[in-house]
């Protein structure tokens, strides 16, 4: 678990990270350079949930061998199908990323939501429902590691 206090935010003690696949962690069904990394050094402070329509068939084959749990829903839906996760993972304990038009309703509901905008772009309705905006997953894993970053970005 990870627990950060974010003074005039809330205290944060995160025990999921949900995160999108296609433009989040991967870019036309490739992991992002570092990201298999990443996800490994995160992997003993918080489970690792990663949910994906699954767009290029690749996302079994791309996270083989990580410590994350895969779901795979179908295109239809997708909104729904992230919120439901976050929502019976316990919101209040989730941090989720992701930066498309159907990762709106899960960056709204978990107690921190990180939007990306990367090659693939990020959604306006996905950036407006976020705590935090990121550049790269690399810079939106990292902010997870090392917590104060959190502190200056969000407190009031």
């Amino acid at each position: 678990m990870i627990t950060v206090g974010v003074p005039g935010f809330r205290t944060l003690q995160l025990a999921h990270l949900v995160l999108d696949f296609n433009g989040t962690l991967a870019l036309d069904g490739e992991l992002l350079p570092g990201a298999r990394e990443a996800l490994s050094d995160l992997a003993p402070s918080i489970r690792i949930h990663v949910i994906s329509a699954d767009t290029f068939g690749l996302a079994g084959e791309q996270l083989a061998g990580l410590p994350v749990d895969l779901t795979i829903t179908p295109a239809e839906g997708q909104a729904e199908a992230k919120l439901r996760l976050v929502s019976e993972l316990g919101a209040e304990s989730v941090v989720a990323i992701g930066n498309g038009r159907n990762d709106r309703m899960m960056l709204s509901a978990a107690a921190l939501g990180i939007a990306l905008i990367q090659r693939e772009g990020g959604a306006a309705e996905a950036l407006a429902s976020a705590d935090v905006v990121c550049t790269g997953i690399l810079d939106a894993l990292e902010l997870l590691r090392n917590p104060k970053r959190l502190v200056a970005t969000l407190r009031s």
